[in-house]
Parts: C-alpha cells; structure tokens; sequence
C-alpha cells in the first residue's frame, strides 16, 4: 500500500488547482484520474470566462496547462478508477482498480456527470447518436441535422459549437425560453443555423444501427412532431459523483457534499471541491478555487495534526 500525505480524487480544475497549492505546499500528493484530466471543462470547445484569456481558450487546451503546471511542483497524476474510501478517523484507505493508498488526508473532486432524459431509445443509442459532448463528437454529424435539447448555457453553447459542421441545429427546450446567460442567448438567435423547438420535451429516440429520428412532444397540448436528426446531444443537467463519501459526509436532497466554506465535510481530513460540493455557481473559476482552498485547508489540518 502506498502512502502519501494527500490524495485528491479527481482530475477536474478542481482536482487539479488543489494538487498545484498542495504540490507547493510540498505535501505529498497523489491525484487519481480515471478518465483524462480536466473534466467536463475539457469538453467544452471555447471558454471565454476563464480570467487571463481575453480571447478565450479551449478546455482541452486549458485543462493541459493546469496538468503541466501541478505535475512542476512534483504531484503524481495516476490513472485510476478509485472505487472506496475508508477512513477509520486517523487515516484513510483509498482502494482503486490500481491498488490502494493511504492517505492522511483526502480531497473529493470528482465533479458530476450528465443527466438522463429517461427517454426510450436513449441507452440503446449512447455512442450511436446519442452524445454529451458535442466537443468530443460534434465533427462526425457533419451536413447533418441534430438535436441539442436543453435551455442553460452548456446546451445553447455548444449548440452554437454544432453548427460549424451539422446543416441545422434544432434545440429542444422545455421551456418557451432560454435559462442561458444573455449574451449567449443573443448570439444564438443570430445564428441562421438554429431552430428552436419550444415548450417541448424529448419522448423518444428511434432509428436502426444509428439515430435516424427524434421524437418531441409539446408539453402544452401532448402534440408530438418527428425531427430527423442523426446525432442528440443532451445538457439537462448534472448529477453530483459522491457515492464514494457518501458514508462519511452528509450530503443535500440532491447527493452534492455539504462543506464548509474551508471546504471540509463531517469526516476530518475528507475535503471536497468543485462541481461534487453544494454551492450556487459551478464553473471552472468556482472549481478552482475550491480547490486551492480545499488544498490550504488539508495543509492546516496536517499541521495541526503534527
């Protein structure tokens, strides 16, 4: 079993700004990734909020540097799936597919996921049609018709992304309008290539080998429309991933961690951050910032401890 003084689970922003505070804190750290780092801000194709980048950067791009700049101050990134974290009040075990750790303290960075619709076909089409991330496949419906269903900035964002290679973009929205900011909002009513389907819902996903049709139903009247599309990118919202502390720290009605502002949970030494934490604002600068914070806080608590 390895030990380390620190082991942050998750390679997000948040995952990775705590690793570069505890990095120069010159704790002994550990990251666990299952996936590639960066999170989902890796599948966003264009992030122009991101503070120091007037001309906006791609999350893959800023995901890369973030990587770079914590693996300079010596933090070992490894590719794992983490699958339990035990913590007997002292110290914590943390098992994955690779092996296990110990760890005096633990940090939970590992973000949400997408929402299902719930919608036939949805399942049986993932990887057939059936996306989360127009960024990762957006070039394979290229001269073809897709849907984007929600209202928020993600959907109307990389709904926008869609039509550098569909022919037309149709966006499903629940509502009669947008949830996304309003900047976005008035570029996406320019963009020719973008029909919006208003007050409806997604109620079935069909076709043969691939997507070939969506099926929407209006909420208002039950009146159902057939849209041929090849490809669904769904952004309806997220779930928290807290299984793995959901024995050591109390989670809200929805699974996101319940901290404090220092970022610590009910258990000592387990801190969480990013998108995983309840809190009012999920983006990358949120998640970076919990993260420093979440790394400060262990640093203490170690010292403390001492």
């Amino acid at each position: 079993m390895e030990n380390r003084d620190l082991v942050i689970i998750g390679g997000g922003p948040a995952g990775l700004a705590a690793g570069l505070y505890a990095g120069r804190a010159e704790l002994k750290t550990v990251l666990l990734e299952k996936a590639m780092t960066g999170g989902m801000a890796a599948t966003t194709a264009h992030i122009e909020n991101y503070p120091g980048f007037p001309a906006g950067i791609g999350g893959v791009e800023l995901a890369a540097q973030m990587e770079e700049q914590a693996r300079k101050f010596g933090v070992e990134i490894g590719n794992a799936q983490v699958e339990e974290v035990l913590g007997d009040g002292d110290a914590f075990t943390v098992r994955t597919d690779e092996g296990e750790w110990a760890a005096k303290t633990v940090i939970l960075a590992t973000g949400a996921s997408p929402s299902l619709l719930g919608a036939p076909g949805e399942k049986e089409f993932l990887g057939r049609g059936v996306s989360f991330c127009a960024t990762c496949d957006g070039a394979f419906f290229r001269d073809q018709a897709v849907v984007v269903v929600g209202g928020g900035d993600a959907a109307v964002e990389e709904a926008m992304f869609l039509t550098r290679f569909a022919s037309r973009v149709f966006v499903v929205h629940r509502r009669g309008e947008l949830r996304a900011t309003r900047i976005i909002q008035d570029r996406a009513f320019k963009n020719p290539k973008l029909e919006f389907v208003w007050f409806s819902t997604v109620d079935s996903i069909r076709g043969g080998g691939k997507v070939e049709e969506v099926v929407v139903k209006d909420v208002r009247s039950g009146e159902q429309k057939v849209l041929a599309a090849g490809g669904v990118f769904i952004y309806v919202g997220n779930r928290p991933n807290s299984d793995l502390v959901a024995d050591l720290a109390d989670l809200d009605e929805r699974g996101y961690v319940k901290t404090d502002a220092e970022m610590r949970t009910r258990a000592a030494g387990l801190f969480a951050a990013g998108d995983v934490r309840r809190k009012s604002l999920r983006q990358v600068i949120t998640a970076v910032a919990d993260g420093a914070v979440a790394a400060v806080s262990a640093e203490k608590y170690l010292a403390e401890k001492a």
